[in-house]
């Protein structure tokens, strides 16, 4: 069984041998590992989102709400009975996530919190950098001290509860509002909720348990965490996309966490992609066991969020799927091969399009504005269906009520997907 799964293995040096995965195992493996390998439906509840985001590492924010918010829709597309409370009661109320930065700002178990330490001693050191001085103003140790003694003394804040405004760049920061942001960076502060997307900043000891904030890993051995961690949720990786992952250890750090492990609990891989071609990559040793546990993928169509952390790294979303995406939200619309909010279609482990949708609140519909099949992908009334309940899933999770989606599928029929 693992012989037909795995393809073969082949010496690569006298004492070493590389396993080589195919193409269809890697791109399971990498969503079984994110959440996307099983249907996602029957009871849900808060413990089994805490379960998710752990299995996950970290959920990101983000304030769009062209659809709905990125946080919301990664969660909900890997399980049907998410809702909007269940995160809320998490970091509000239990506070089992803290918010700070991985590749961006994101929600995070708590548990995991000692490991961002070293994230916070290295923002400490940034105080003095020009940007930050710029905008903390002439006697900007002063206006740290005194953000923070206001918070001690009143308790949560956010930055319009200050009077001094910004100006221009760095989203108009006053030198209130860069202290907030600097302690919070720093580990000192931490945000125990958002009003209308806007944080509420609050002294850190006053957020998080003692046995976190006692718990205080090396270097060596965060980089460790870090490395195993990221590794864990991608099942095969390059040193560069376990860097990425956290995005806090360096390229060479990891570099050197692979030398190191190599041999004891890392095994090389060549992993197959899309293209038939094969890159080499490291994995645990227990690699094998894992496809062999692999189930069957499920079938569903699921359209994701833009920041799904599946397609955020672009280029291993080319690689593994074939699906050349990026982010158009930033980009002139006459610029934009598609469109403002499109989301990856998901079907099955392949991407088979995309498709521009906008939620109307106030009207209760949801717009389908465009839709795109990949190359080679056709229509059938199975797609469409599964393209029907897709859609029917997140208008009820949005709240709205109808479906304007027969132009953009009249217009997919007639015309190809433009060339990429």
């Amino acid at each position: 069984m693992i012989a037909a799964r795995s393809a073969d293995i082949h010496d690569v040096a006298d004492d070493q041998v590389t396993l080589k995965i195919s193409n269809a195992d890697a791109r399971s493996l990498l969503l079984s590992k994110q959440g996307l390998g099983h249907k996602p439906t029957g009871p849900f509840n808060a413990d089994r989102l805490q379960d998710l985001i752990g299995q996950l590492g970290y959920v990101q924010l983000d304030s769009i709400n062209t659809v709905e918010r990125a946080h919301h829709m990664i969660l909900h597309a890997r399980a049907d009975g998410y809702r909007h409370k269940h995160l809320k009661e998490l970091h509000e109320e239990r506070g089992t996530l803290f918010e700070h930065w991985t590749h961006d700002a994101c929600l995070i178990p708590t548990e995991f919190y000692p490991y961002w330490r070293h994230r916070f001693s290295h923002a400490k050191e940034r105080l003095n950098h020009p940007n930050w001085q710029k905008r903390l103003g002439p006697d900007g140790t002063k206006v740290v001290r005194a953000v923070k003694a206001r918070i001690k003394k009143e308790g949560p804040l956010m930055s319009r509860d200050f009077e001094d405004k910004g100006q221009g760049a760095w989203w108009g920061w006053g030198p209130s509002k860069t202290a907030l942001e600097y302690l919070w960076r720093a580990g000192e502060l931490a945000i125990v909720r958002r009003d209308g997307f806007q944080k509420v900043y609050d002294l850190t000891d006053r957020c998080i348990e003692d046995c976190h904030l006692e718990e205080k890993p090396s270097l060596t051995q965060t980089i460790d965490w870090k490395c195993r961690e990221a590794l864990k949720r991608l099942g095969t990786a390059t040193h560069g996309e376990i860097a990425a992952y956290w995005a806090s250890v360096s390229n060479k750090q990891a570099a050197d966490w692979v030398a190191k492990n190599l041999g004891r609990d890392l095994i090389p891989v060549e992993v197959e992609g899309n293209d038939r071609t094969y890159r080499k990559a490291v994995a645990f040793a227990s690699i094998e066991s894992e496809l062999e546990a692999l189930g069957t993928p499920s079938k569903r169509l699921r359209l994701l969020s833009p920041f799904d952390p599946v397609v955020r790294d672009r280029k291993r979303a080319e690689r593994l799927f074939g699906f050349d995406y990026r982010v158009e939200i930033f980009v002139p619309e006459k610029k934009r091969q598609y469109g403002y909010y499109v989301l990856p279609i998901l079907e099955g482990t392949k991407f088979t399009g995309r498709t521009d949708v906008k939620v109307h609140r106030k009207e209760g519909r949801v717009e389908v504005k465009g839709l795109w099949l990949e190359k080679g992908v056709k229509l059938s009334a199975a797609r469409e269906d599964g393209l029907h309940k897709a859609l029917q899933r997140l208008t009820k999770f949005t709240g709205a009520e109808t479906i304007d989606l027969d132009a953009a599928l009249q217009r997919a029929k007639a015309s190809p997907s433009p060339d990429r």
